[in-house]
Order: C-alpha cells, then structure tokens, then sequence
C-alpha cells in the first residue's frame, strides 16, 4: 500500500478545539498496490471532522447498514462522532484523500461548502483538489514556521473552491462533463495502449481542441498530461512492489522505447527509474 501522510501530532484530547476558527489535525493519502483491501470501523467516530476525496477508482461506505459505492469525483464528510465505516479494495483501483480538521467554525464552512443536504457530495476529479492535499501533507510532515496557519489556510482553499463550484451550479453532471468522466476511466484502463488523443475525440463526434480545452476544465489538466501523470505514477507503483525491468515496466504503462519511458520519467520526477527503485526500497 501506498501511504503519504502529515499530522499535527496532537493528543486525542486536543483532536476537538472549539478555541480557533479551523485548524488541520492529520491529512494523508492512500493507494492500494498488493493488499486486497483495506477497511476502517470507528463504531463512535472522531472528536473531529473527516474529509474523504475519492482521487480514483471507488470506495465502498456503510450508512445505517447501507453499502454505498462512492466513485472517483465525489467527497464524503464525517462529522464529529458519526460511527464511521468503510473500504477499499484493490481491484477497485482506489486513490483517496484523506484530511481531519476541527474549530468553532468547522461546521458552518462545511454546510457552506455544501454538505448540509448530503454527506457525499460529487466535486469532480481536479488535480486542483488533489494539489492541495498534498501541499497540507507537506506543510505537516515539515513544521517550518507558519505551517500551522498555512496548512489551515490551504484547507480554507479547498472548502472554498468546492462552495464556488456549488455557487456556479457545477456539481450537476453535463453531458460534456460524464463525456470527460468516461474519458479519465477510459484512460485509466488502457494506460498500456497506444491513445491518440484526436482519435479519441474523433469517437466522441468532437473537435480535438474542442475536446482538450473540456478535458483540462474537468480534470485540471490537458489530456495528454493527464495520460502521462497516470502513466508516471502507475510506473511508481510496478517499481515499489514488483521486480520487472525497467523495460518491462514501460511497455506496461505504453510505453514501448525504454530510452522515452526513462526520459519521461525523470522529466516528470527528477529522478530515473532505477534510481526511483532505489531510493523506494
């Protein structure tokens, strides 16, 4: 399993703080690589707030007995001391955000954000999203002076672009916008294939820049570096927990030249494959 987190290193007694507007207590990030599932049972819950993005894939949530399927693109809030259960599993392919926080004004920026009618509420798949989780991990895992401030002030951030999201009437599904959904899963599954973009707007009955100027609205990025990214980070994951070659490794990821599998991925990690292998083990 791949885990990067950040916390505050708080005790349980200080995880509930009504005495400052909003603060971050942990926030992480977790993909399955080898291990079939990975499950979460909090029978009283948190004294704080829990945010979950779903980056990729899915993730399965009890409710009051009620399995739910929670697919990439959506958040899902637990308030302090809802019982909280739920999964991932690794054919699901899942990638989820993860961030507690507390504060008197914790709850109010929720509800404005939009989870007053629902605790699951679709936000889309934005490498924006994603951004500022991992900008609040770092700030953690690294306190230098004003982390504090700045890891709650990123959090702000996030709940604010979900309210405008809300506000702009954007978390209704277009057509255009379960076209660019059907465009990220399509990607995820054909990672080894050779995917030509205008090819594949072709199929959709659009222009290419028609195509990529929605793509890069709904996803945050242009499609080829979407393609890429995903490809990357695939690539990561067959070097952490596999020993196929270097070669081997990028044909799997659509990549059939080794010598452009290397060079793209020091180009997107700043460092070389081995070298990534390496380091990870």
């Amino acid at each position: 399993m791949y885990t990067n987190t950040g916390y505050m290193n708080l005790t349980d007694d200080e995880l509930e703080d009504s005495s400052v507007p909003l603060k971050v207590n942990c926030c992480g990030v977790y993909r399955l690589i080898t291990h079939p599932v990975m499950s979460t049972i909090r029978p009283f819950g948190r004294p704080d707030y829990q945010i979950l993005y779903i980056a990729s894939g899915k993730a399965c949530f009890s409710f009051q007995n009620e399995t739910v399927e929670v697919p990439a693109g959506n958040m899902v809030l637990y308030k302090p001391g809802e019982p909280q259960k739920y999964a991932y599993y690794l054919e699901d392919k899942p990638e989820v955000f993860w961030l507690h926080f507390t504060g008197k004004e914790a709850g109010e920026l929720t509800i404005q954000a939009g989870f007053d009618e629902s605790r699951i509420l679709y936000t889309g798949v934005s490498s924006k999203y994603q951004e500022l989780f991992l900008t609040i991990i770092r700030e953690l895992q690294l306190p230098r002076p004003c982390f504090v401030e700045l890891a709650t002030l990123h959090l702000m951030q996030l709940l604010l672009l979900v309210k405008r999201q809300r506000e702009e009437g954007g978390f209704q599904k277009t057509e255009i916008q379960k076209e660019m959904e059907k465009a990220v899963h399509y990607f995820h599954e054909n990672l080894s294939t050779d995917i030509e973009i205008d090819h594949y707007a072709k199929k959709l009955h659009m222009s290419t820049c028609w195509f990529i100027r929605s793509f890069k609205q709904y996803a945050g990025m242009p499609p080829r570096r979407y393609l890429t990214s995903i490809r990357v980070k695939k690539a990561k994951e067959l070097l952490e927990s596999t020993d196929y070659g270097i070669g081997e490794i990028g044909s799997i990821v659509g990549y059939d030249n080794p010598l452009y599998f290397s060079r793209i991925f020091k180009k997107t990690t700043g460092t070389s494959p081995a070298e990534y292998r390496k380091a990870a083990r």
